[in-house]
């Protein structure tokens, strides 16, 4: 069966919602317009729409009745809930890509390393974002668990909103890549379980003043 031209760019603009979610295009609480994102996206408002829908039956976006889509506000409670997942899956996700890391793999982590540190004394959010989240996703790749990785993202799609907002504190901004520095240590020298506290130490230790943003 053939793919219609039309399905195939429904799918593009998910796919491109998804990742502008993930990486904290909007803050929570912001309502998105769909006659602005088509125009963003260079495309019809009906792919946009049904991309939204798809978001929202995700539960990564929120429909609201008068006001429209919108982007969620988390809870504390629900913040908390989020983060302690993130740590098991990230976890369990960084271990494994330590075990099985390429030293292609390792030299790009080095250089993202570099990249969000520059983005952090430029001030950079969205570059820090976007390094960030390729970093993630590179260490997270090599475990070889496709399942683990989507979840991973499904997840992301819940706090990269309020991840936009860790440049507001500026000793949270200062040290947001001294984990990354000591997972690269701890890859150098082969252990992986320090790569996985380093990781779990890297989400607890935004985490604590992220859910200060919380409801």
């Amino acid at each position: 069966m053939k793919t219609s031209a039309s399905s195939t760019l429904q799918d593009e603009t998910y796919t491109t919602l998804r990742q502008w979610l993930s990486l904290g295009r909007w803050l929570p609480g912001e309502r998105l317009k769909i006659k602005q994102l088509a125009q963003d996206m260079q495309v019809g408002e009906m792919p946009v729409r049904t991309a939204l829908q798809r978001l929202v039956a995700e539960k990564a976006l929120a429909n609201i009745p008068n006001c429209g889509v919108t982007v969620p506000q988390l809870s504390r409670t629900q913040f908390d809930d989020i983060l302690q997942t993130r740590m098991l899956l990230e976890g369990e996700a960084a271990e494994k890509g330590a075990r099985n890391l390429s030293s292609a793999d390792f030299k790009l982590l080095e250089q993202l390393t570099a990249t969000m540190e520059q983005a952090i004394k430029e001030h950079d959010v969205k570059g820090y974002l976007t390094a960030n989240e390729e970093f993630h996703i590179t260490l997270y790749r090599a475990s070889g668990s496709a399942m683990l990785l989507a979840l991973i993202e499904s997840v992301w799609l819940h706090v990269g909103p309020i991840s936009n907002q860790l440049h507001q504190d500026p000793h949270v901004w200062s040290i947001m890549n001294d984990c990354h520095e000591d997972m690269m240590r701890a890859l150098q020298r082969q252990d992986p379980s320090a790569v996985r506290r380093a990781i779990e130490r890297d989400l607890f230790n935004a985490g604590q003043y992220l859910k200060t943003l919380c409801n």
